[in-house]
């Protein structure tokens, strides 16, 4: 038999680090979209393609869902934040999804398609923890 406080211990430890992963991705994210637009248009074509200012509050939401996976929980201040900051990156995921697949981009979704995965982990895992409490 398996010890139940044992596989929520596990399951805790797997979610932390998706939101870590996720996180870390999105706040690189974030620092990309405010380095100079001709730098990273090297990497990513559409930001030379579409206004600086719209990367820049790409970045800034970037941010957000990063800061919004990991600081509510891990401050205790409205814990509930945090599967919702999944969701949030669930529906930007789709959308740059749509993005690129507009732009005839479908090669570059597979990392959209990942964090869709662990951001649907997260919301799935943290929606769990606060149902049983």
């Amino acid at each position: 038999m398996t010890d139940p406080q044992k596989s929520s211990k596990t399951m805790n430890i797997m979610l932390w680090i998706a939101q870590v992963l996720l996180a870390a991705f999105f706040i690189m994210g974030a620092v990309m979209k405010f380095m100079p637009i001709e730098k990273i248009s090297a990497k990513m074509p559409w930001t030379g393609q579409v206004p600086a200012l719209v990367v820049r509050i790409l970045g800034v939401i970037d941010l957000l869902g990063a800061l919004g996976l990991i600081f509510p929980l891990l401050l205790h201040i409205k814990p509930k934040l945090t599967p919702w900051a999944a969701i949030g990156i669930i529906l930007m995921m789709i959308c740059a999804i749509v993005f690129h697949v507009s732009r005839g981009e479908e090669s570059v979704i597979g990392v959209n398609l990942f964090c869709i995965v662990l951001a649907g982990f997260v919301a799935w895992g943290r929606f769990g923890k606060i149902r049983s409490k």
